[in-house]
C-alpha cells in the first residue's frame, strides 16, 4: 500500500504544495522563499528517509509567520494522511541528537493526540534572524506546534545544551526527522494501541 500523499493548500496569505512519500529514499527539496527554512525542511526528508517536496509562496513582505505556520499545518496533514490507519507502525521513537556543541532530546508518539512540549531556550546573544531573507529562530517552535497539531502527534523537544543558534535549530529538525523515521516504520500487522485505533 502506497504511503505517498500530495496536497495543496491556498489562503489569502499563502499558497503551498507538499508531496510526501514515507517510503522514499531521502530525496528532499524545498522552496519557501526562506533559504534557512528550506534547509531545515530538507533535513526532515533527508534524515527521515522520506521523499519530500515543499513549494510555498507567502506574504513574506508582511513577515515569515504565515508561511512557516501554513507549511507546518499542511506538512502535518499530509503526514497524518500518509500514515492511514497506522497499522503496523512502531508509533513511538526518541533520540538524543548532537550537532557539534548542541544536544537536543526529542521523543514523539504518533498517538492521534496533539501535544507539544518545547523547551529550547536560545542563547541570550542569539541572533534575531538566520539566513537571507531572515528566518526568526523563534519561529521554529511555532512550526513544530503547527506540524504536530495537524499531524495528531505528541512531540517533546528539549535542548540539553548548546551555544550556536543555527546548530540548536538544525539539531531539533534532524532529531524529529530521525524519530519520525523510526516511528513510521512498519514492523507489525495491527494498530499499535490497546484501543485498536489511533
Amino acid at each position: 500500500m502506497s504511503r505517498m500523499v500530495e496536497r495543496s493548500r491556498a489562503t489569502k496569505e499563502t499558497s503551498i504544495d507538499v508531496r510526501l512519500d514515507l517510503d522514499g529514499s531521502g530525496e528532499a527539496e524545498a522552496d519557501t522563499g526562506l533559504p534557512f527554512f528550506d534547509h531545515m525542511l530538507t533535513q526532515i526528508g533527508r534524515h527521515g528517509g522520506f521523499d519530500l517536496t515543499v513549494r510555498a509562496k507567502g506574504d513574506l513582505h508582511v513577515d515569515t509567520h504565515h508561511t512557516v505556520e501554513d507549511v507546518g499545518i499542511l506538512l502535518g496533514e499530509v503526514l497524518r494522511e500518509a500514515l492511514g490507519d497506522k497499522a503496523g507502525i512502531r508509533r513511538f521513537a526518541s533520540i538524543a541528537l548532537p550537532l557539534d556543541e548542541a544536544l537536543v532530546d526529542v521523543a514523539l508518539d504518533l498517538s492521534g493526540r496533539p501535544f507539544v512540549f518545547y523547551d529550547v531556550a536560545l542563547p541570550v546573544d542569539s541572533p534575531a534572524s538566520l539566513g537571507t531573507p531572515p528566518f526568526d529562530p523563534q519561529m521554529a517552535e511555532h512550526f513544530w506546534q503547527s506540524f504536530a497539531t495537524a499531524a495528531g502527534m505528541t512531540l517533546h523537544i528539549e535542548l540539553r545544551r548548546g551555544r550556536n543558534t543555527h546548530h540548536i535549530v538544525e539539531a531539533s529538525f534532524k532529531a524529529v526527522a530521525r524519530c519520525l523515521r523510526d516511528a513510521v516504520r512498519v514492523e507489525g500487522g495491527g494498530v499499535p494501541s490497546t484501543k485498536g485505533a489511533l
